[in-house]
């Protein structure tokens, strides 16, 4: 049994601050720090969708993870419904490939590229983490 089982039907909240509650960076957060043992920082008003993607987007930490062509485990995924990105989750390696991420209403998800565009998402690019630079 892969280890994002457990996580699957966590619920979604706006301030994810609660022990077993997520927006979607809190729970990138929470899997890159407990799965792969990377921190990454706090991102400021998740209420805000288009603010927090121009901060992640120009984040300092951005230069650690650059894109990547193919996803492998562990990259961080930006997703957009529209023009601009709003959305992260991570890659995983299971079932061939998929997108683990909290979205409202829904919580804590496992969806391939394939349902992940039915349900209205586009894959932004693929993010992987090489560490400083």
């Amino acid at each position: 049994m892969h280890w994002a089982t457990a996580l699957i039907g966590l619920p979604w909240s706006v301030h994810g601050r609660g022990p077993d509650t997520f927006n979607c960076w809190e729970f990138v957060r929470t899997v890159q720090r407990n799965q792969y043992g990377r921190e990454l920082p706090e991102i400021g008003n998740p209420e805000d969708l288009l603010a927090m993607g121009r901060i992640f987007r120009d984040h300092p930490e951005r230069q650690r993870w650059p894109k990547a062509l193919d996803p492998m485990e562990g990259d961080c995924v930006l997703l957009r419904q529209s023009r601009h990105p709003i959305h992260v989750g991570v890659w995983l390696d299971v079932d061939g490939g998929g997108v683990l991420h909290c979205s409202q209403g829904s919580g804590v998800i496992f969806q391939h590229p394939d349902a992940l565009r039915l349900n209205g998402w586009a894959i932004e690019g693929h993010y992987r983490f090489i560490g400083d630079t």
